[in-house]
């Protein structure tokens, strides 16, 4: 089987190629590093069956003889993180949609099986929680550039289920919510490499707001299990799927949980959103799942409890890589 993967050299990309290859794969990766890092493929560069294109997906002349000659594709590339989307929203937006319609032209033109990584994201300020497939994504003015990273997923969204409906294009969308572990960087805002590396350096863990939302966090390899089974299971097909744990914790218990685990001397710092990101920043106040239509297809279940992830991260940083790495 080869399987080409968008956005390969990054987070949850790295570790897809890993275990594709591990169950024999073929595996051709796209990545221009704009969030990804080569890094995170190095110890796959010389593997025989693994090939990787430093580019960016919008270069139809190179997407389309990648895509003609593999089987399968999953579609992971796409800008990431809360401070980048407010940094740089003209990249965010041309990425998430230009590049997947691209994507998605190009494999409904060959007839690839296509996995697409959506996000939580796309439920917006909706406060119906856990959240369904099927809910309402409720989203936030125009004028707050937050939310264009949530509109651009849902227009990747809508337009990978025209392309199912009206040209037979056989296309998955996951939504994935928080989704940790190494090789996770704080760069772009991600929490819980932030909380780490602030603890291991001895600084204070800055919790954005009064700290009381609340996420559910989700192991990569858990998350990795997970889309492999979807690609491989038919009736999975033209649907969308939740993909992430259930299970809550206020950001406080989190920076409290990371300060006893690293046994760090760190207090924690609440810093306002307006501070953090821009004025008039806005954020969900709860991220809860509802998975049950993922374990009911595949008999989803998370795996790895959250001190179980907080402890692989720490443990990655302490012995793969230098904490100031990924400041």
């Amino acid at each position: 089987m080869k399987t080409l993967i968008t956005g390969g050299a990054g987070f949850i990309g790295s570790h897809l190629a890993e275990a594709l290859l591990t169950a024999g794969h073929e595996i051709v990766v796209v990545d221009d590093l704009s969030t990804g890092r080569y890094e995170n493929i190095r110890a796959l560069r010389d593997h025989p069956r693994f090939r990787v294109f430093i580019s960016s997906i919008l270069d139809r002349s190179l997407m389309e003889p990648l895509i003609a000659e593999c089987d399968e594709i999953y579609h992971l590339a796409a800008a990431v993180g809360v401070r980048l989307i407010i940094e740089e929203p003209v990249e965010t937006i041309e990425t998430n949609i230009l590049g997947t319609e691209v994507v998605l032209n190009l494999a409904s033109k060959y007839n690839k099986k296509t996995l697409l990584a959506s996000t939580s994201e796309v439920y917006g300020k909706n406060n119906a929680v856990p959240f369904r497939e099927d809910d309402d994504s409720v989203i936030g003015a125009t004028t707050k550039s937050r939310w264009s990273y949530a509109c651009s997923k849902a227009m990747d969204e809508f337009l990978a289920l025209a392309y199912h409906k009206q040209k037979g294009l056989p296309v998955i969308i996951v939504r994935l919510f928080n989704t940790v572990g190494p090789r996770q960087t704080g760069r772009y805002g991600m929490v819980i490499p932030n909380f780490v590396r602030q603890a291991l350096l001895g600084q204070p863990l800055t919790v954005f707001g009064d700290g009381e939302q609340s996420r559910c966090f989700m192991h990569v390899q858990d998350a990795v299990k997970a889309l492999i089974a979807l690609m491989a299971h038919p009736d999975a097909v033209g649907q969308i799927f939740n993909l992430g744990s259930d299970q809550e914790v206020t950001i406080n218990e989190l920076a409290r949980r990371v300060i006893h685990l690293t046994e760090s001397s760190s207090t924690i710092q609440h810093i306002p959103y307006h501070q953090a990101y821009e004025p008039g920043f806005e954020d969900m106040r709860r991220r809860v799942p509802d998975i049950s239509k993922l374990r009911r297809l595949i008999g989803f279940a998370p795996q790895r409890s959250l001190d179980e992830i907080l402890c692989s991260v720490i443990e990655y940083f302490r012995n793969g890589r230098t904490v100031d790495d990924v400041a």
